[in-house]
């Protein structure tokens, strides 16, 4: 029950749960009323960007599973959407499988080619392991680029449009209940993997790997698997990617994208499912909102309109360091002590 010292549970249900409080209930009730009225009042413009950070959420998770929950460094993020893209965009196109199956593919063959470049981290940790990573990132692309027989090379893939039972998917209105509905199962399915035995085994790895495997964890293994499954949640948001935009380009999938997630997760709170979506919607939200400014402003400012990139550049690697100096733990951090405040006051000690 709530008290005004903190929130204590006199059963194993009560403990299991994942609110404890009414007013962690009320929160999830006034979210899911925001999400189901938002599409109705924003703009084409402003919910393309609602669906891009419904995606990017999706690819945040699985980072943070990897970076914030298991303690393995990954720079390959980039890499891994493509093969989600890529694999998707042909099953659909080449052998016509249905939309919600060729996504299924794309995150067992994600899955798989996560857990074959996380190998390296059976033997290399910190940095070599983050530069193994990021050999994926440039080996998976070189192979898009040149596999011309299947990716098409250079050459944009145009992705069908996605049919289920007869109907067409389009359309931003349309899609951004698919790609919320996802995101929720993602971070549903991420929540609840915690409160497992796999997922405290990675969390017991993050923390010590060495104490880990004298309490009976399989380092080797638990590491692979997390490969496996953190590429997984990618492979979904790069599948997505695909269907939405209609066209896969290997361009979407650089190395500033993998950067750009990571920096998802260190803003929003490594170790957090929660903050990898305050994260996502952050890096997503900051350079739209810069972008809608400098329009706005062009004619006044003129040299504002015209150095636009260099000014989103800008505010990213702020936004960054600013968070790494003051708060690391995120945004997630941030939140939680403004909810610890409110529900403890006036006893701040």
């Amino acid at each position: 029950m709530a008290t005004a010292t903190g929130v204590y549970h006199s059963t194993y249900t009560a403990d299991l749960a994942l609110r404890h409080t009414r007013s962690e209930h009320a929160r999830l009730a006034i979210v899911a009323i925001a999400l189901v009225i938002l599409p109705f009042l924003a703009t084409p413009y402003w919910l393309t960007v609602v669906n891009q950070i419904g995606i990017a959420a999706i690819g945040a998770i699985g980072l943070n599973i990897l970076v914030g929950y298991t303690g393995q460094i990954s720079l390959g993020q980039g890499g891994f959407l493509a093969v989600g893209a890529y694999t998707s965009g042909l099953l659909v196109g080449d052998l016509g499988l249905p939309f919600p199956l060729a996504m299924v593919g794309a995150v067992l063959m994600t899955a798989l080619v996560g857990a074959f470049f996380g190998l390296p981290a059976l033997r290399l940790k910190g940095l070599y392991l983050a530069i193994a990573t990021l050999a994926a990132q440039f080996v998976i692309i070189w192979v898009v680029r040149n596999w011309d027989v299947v990716t098409g090379g250079t050459a944009a893939l145009a992705v069908p449009a996605g049919e289920l039972f007869g109907w067409t998917v389009r359309g931003d209105f349309t899609w951004y209940w698919i790609i919320t509905g996802c995101a929720a199962v993602a971070a549903l399915a991420a929540t609840n993997l915690f409160r497992t035995g796999l997922g405290r085994a990675f969390v017991a790895i993050r923390d010590q790997d060495i104490a880990a495997e004298v309490i009976g964890v399989d380092p080797l293994r638990h590491k692979v698997l997390a490969f496996a499954i953190s590429s997984g949640f990618v492979g979904l948001a790069g599948a997505l990617t695909a269907h939405y935009r209609l066209i896969v380009t290997w361009e979407r999938f650089t190395l500033e994208v993998s950067i750009l997630y990571l920096a998802m997760i260190i803003v929003g709170g490594l170790g957090s499912v929660a903050g990898s979506i305050y994260g996502a919607a952050f890096m997503i939200l900051l350079p739209a909102w810069i972008q809608q400014l400098g329009q706005s402003v062009g004619g006044t400012f003129p040299a504002l309109s015209r150095n636009l990139p260099a000014v989103q550049q800008a505010a990213f690697g702020l936004v960054i360091i600013l968070f790494l100096v003051f708060e690391p733990r995120g945004l997630a951090r941030i939140w939680q002590r403004m909810k610890d405040y409110i529900r403890l006051w006036p006893f701040r000690y």
